[in-house]
């Protein structure tokens, strides 16, 4: 059975509807329950915030008792694990412990408006949410660079649109790749669901919208094409929508679900 962990981390991000972030985790892990028919573990996370420090908005904090909460959460489960967030930071933890199980064949699929691969010195907010897939490769704040870091070219960016000057210098030197086909070498999946890969007008409830994004039927389509691999872990994040909004969401979590359940 698929477990679920809601880890209501609004500290990797920065914006007006940060603070919304933690409701709108816990209203997006009660459907999950519902949908998914598993039990829901909540991970403690505080809602303080903390300075500016090395580049990095509360970096204290990320560092230091929301890591160790979610670690701990972690330690147990042996099956696959639905992380729900929060920002997009909270995946620095399930994505390097799987990457820890499962070796350098771990793949990655970003579904993320986008690209996450700033590092503190090119970030033009100081957010690790648009750091956290650049830590993943072991690259950036020595405190977040994932060890063992993932495969250059195991991740593949889906419905991103938005990228800052240096995350395009990441892809073009090979980090990550921008089509399924190019995902080479590939054993085993995590899937990565940011919610502002969808369209602002198809779902209301993100905290970073973008324009020219996916319908909700173009996302569970995506999500099924990945049936090929063995999903071992999935996350879904960036949620501020109310309990009420998140419903339309229900076939995007059953979709993650059929996969997390073939594995």
């Amino acid at each position: 059975m698929t477990l679920i962990t809601a880890v209501p981390q609004r500290q990797g991000a920065v914006g007006p509807r940060a603070a919304e972030l933690p409701d709108g985790c816990l209203a997006l892990a009660e459907l999950a329950g519902h949908v998914l028919g598993s039990p829901v573990h909540h991970v403690r996370q505080t809602r303080e915030v903390s300075e500016m420090d090395r580049g990095i908005a509360s970096r204290a904090v990320l560092t230091g008792p929301n890591r160790a909460a979610q670690l701990a959460a972690l330690e147990a489960p042996g099956g696959p694990v639905l992380t729900i967030g929060g920002d997009c930071g909270v995946e620095l933890i399930p994505i390097g412990v799987a990457r820890f199980r499962h070796g350098p064949g771990l793949g990655v699929a970003w579904f993320d408006a986008h690209a996450d691969l700033n590092t503190a010195a090119t970030s033009p907010s100081g957010a690790f949410h648009g750091m956290v897939l650049r830590s993943l490769f072991g690259e950036g704040d020595p405190e977040f660079a994932a060890a063992p870091a993932l495969t250059p070219g195991n991740v593949v960016l889906a419905g991103t649109r938005v990228f800052d000057p240096d995350e395009r210098a990441a892809v073009s030197r090979g980090l990550a790749v921008t089509s399924m086909e190019a995902l080479a070498g590939v054993e085993k999946l995590y899937v990565h669901v940011d919610l502002d890969v969808l369209d602002p007008a198809e779902f209301a409830g993100l905290n970073y919208p973008e324009p020219d994004g996916w319908t909700i039927s173009r996302l569970v389509s995506e999500l099924d094409a990945l049936a090929a691999y063995e999903v071992v872990g999935a996350g879904i994040t960036e949620c501020v929508g109310t309990s009420r909004e998140v419903e339309v969401l229900a076939p995007v979590l059953a979709a993650i679900g059929r996969l997390l359940a073939a594995s």
